[in-house]
Formats: C-alpha cells, structure tokens, sequence
C-alpha cells in the first residue's frame, strides 16, 4: 500500500513511499498426531523507499532471507558455531569461521561439511585455494 506524504512523525520518514506487508503461513510438526499442521504467523511489515509490484517485492525479501538462511546455516550446522564453548574472545573465532565459509564459497564448494574432511586429509588442497 502507499504511504501517503506526511504519515511519519519525523521528517526522514518522507523517504518512505510504501509499506508492504507479509502474510506468512507456516507448518510445525505435531509429534503426536505425526503430521504438520499449519500455523498462520503474525505479519511482518516493511518499508520501501521506492514502489514495484507484489511480485518483485515478494522475490526482493525471498532473496534477502535465503542469503541469510544460507549463511547462518553454514554457519550452525558444517562449522557448528552454536556449540562453541570459546568465552575469551569469540568474536575472533567467530571472524575465523565467517573467513572460512567465504573462502570455500569463493572456491565454488556447495557442500561445506564435505569440504571441510576432505581438507582436513589434506593440507595442499586448502593451500591451492585461490584467495589465500
């Protein structure tokens, strides 16, 4: 929907010609009947400097998710981050795995757990990486 001129409380809020909001509907898995069950979500609400259609906007916000997806994935389940017990400074270690992903990403490596074993047998594959 537009947003008419003047709808914000502050002056920056002019920049903002539409709201758009998502309808999300999602299944969760009832363990006692053994199946998914749907569960509508509260909507999400974004604001967007410039108008385009539903369907843009609709492949705008997937695509901003799946980067994300993408990341926190690799990031939780190949390098296992949630489970780090490091309390003296995680963020360098954190920086680490980050540098790491994106060294096996920018070497065309889809299956980052695979590539991380295969270069735990062998040092000279990893020092071959383009970017080191």
């Amino acid at each position: 929907m537009a947003a008419p001129a003047g709808s914000g409380a502050e002056p920056w809020h002019d920049h903002f010609q539409t709201v758009i909001e998502v309808q999300r509907q999602t299944e969760v898995f009832n363990p006692y009947r053994r199946c998914f069950e749907p569960r509508q979500e509260p909507p999400a609400y974004y604001l967007a400097t410039c108008t385009a259609s539903a369907a843009t906007v609709a492949q705008v916000i997937r695509g901003h998710w799946a980067i994300e997806n993408r990341l926190h994935h690799g990031l939780d389940v190949s390098l296992d981050e949630d489970s780090s017990r490091i309390r003296k400074n995680p963020g360098v270690f954190a920086l680490l795995r980050h540098f790491a992903l994106n060294l096996l990403r920018h070497n065309g490596q889809a299956n980052i757990r695979q590539a991380l074993f295969d270069n735990a047998l062998c040092l000279q594959r990893l020092l071959d990486y383009e970017g080191i």
